[in-house]
């Protein structure tokens, strides 16, 4: 009998959101909210954190916007 074991690494799947922020510079922000809600349990203590990732985007959105 053969018994195979994962001791290689195994490739980690990537979730699709995480790879779009990663491309717009955006994704620690996107970390820190989810710390953020974590701690708190409540969005709406986190709107610091949110105001941030949302000028994050904003200013990703525009950059793009000029390429085109």
């Amino acid at each position: 009998m053969t018994v195979s074991s994962n001791t290689g690494a195994e490739e980690e799947i990537e979730d699709p959101v995480e790879r779009m922020l990663k491309k717009t510079g955006c994704i620690e922000l996107h970390y820190q909210i989810q710390e953020c809600i974590a701690e708190h349990q409540d969005w709406r203590k986190c709107q610091n954190e949110v105001k941030k990732f949302k000028e994050c985007m904003d200013k990703h959105t525009k950059q793009q916007e000029q390429r085109h």
